[in-house]
């Protein structure tokens, strides 16, 4: 599934681009921004809902308003530069239509993939760092608690207090390892 985020971005980015619009004038960047904020309202009014509301909104709704993006994005298509940031936009949201719409087919799929990309970045950015561990298993050791910590915050717990948890309950010598996976462990939430 391609992320609504990314063809977001690639909107915000023509806008930056583009500069100041002439005054009471609005730009194709912010027409496309306006319509995708649209798409996110959507989601934001249907979080609270069942599976199945959910699928039947974004069919009534979600689905209304992707129809018009791409009736827009096939016009702009015509006008636009393919080599401006703008045009490049356009035909980043046209190739990944299909992968961008696909969440409407699916009530469990989220709009955008942010939640994941924000889970794996500390790995990105540790992923320099364990370049030059010294060993291979200091490497493994890194992995392994980036893992225990990342999996942790995704089961709504503060990473410091599951470990020292996980390490009070250890140091008994009948120790349950299964009511220590941090979907079974109940602490303050973070």
């Amino acid at each position: 599934m391609q992320s609504w985020a990314h063809a977001r971005r690639k909107f915000k980015e023509a806008l930056i681009a583009q500069g100041k619009p002439k005054a009471g004038k609005v730009s194709k960047a912010d027409m496309a921004l306006s319509m995708i904020a649209k798409l996110y309202r959507i989601e934001t009014q249907i979080q609270a809902l069942s599976l199945e509301e959910r699928l039947y909104f974004r069919r009534t709704h979600s689905r209304a308003q992707l129809g018009l993006f791409k009736q827009w994005l096939d016009k702009s298509v015509q006008q636009v530069s393919k080599e401006s940031p703008l045009g490049k936009a356009i035909h980043y949201s046209l190739n990944q239509w299909s992968k961008l719409s696909c969440y409407t087919q699916d009530s469990r799929l989220n709009i955008d993939n942010n939640r994941a990309e924000r889970a794996v970045k500390p790995f990105v950015i540790g992923r320099k760092n364990w370049l030059f561990n010294h060993n291979h298993r200091g490497a493994e050791a890194s992995a392994i608690l980036y893992s225990i910590i990342e999996t942790a915050k995704a089961n709504g717990l503060i990473p410091f207090d599951y470990i020292e948890h996980c390490l009070e309950q250890l140091s008994y010598p009948y120790c349950d390892l299964n009511s220590l996976l941090p979907w079974q462990v109940k602490l303050d939430k973070a």
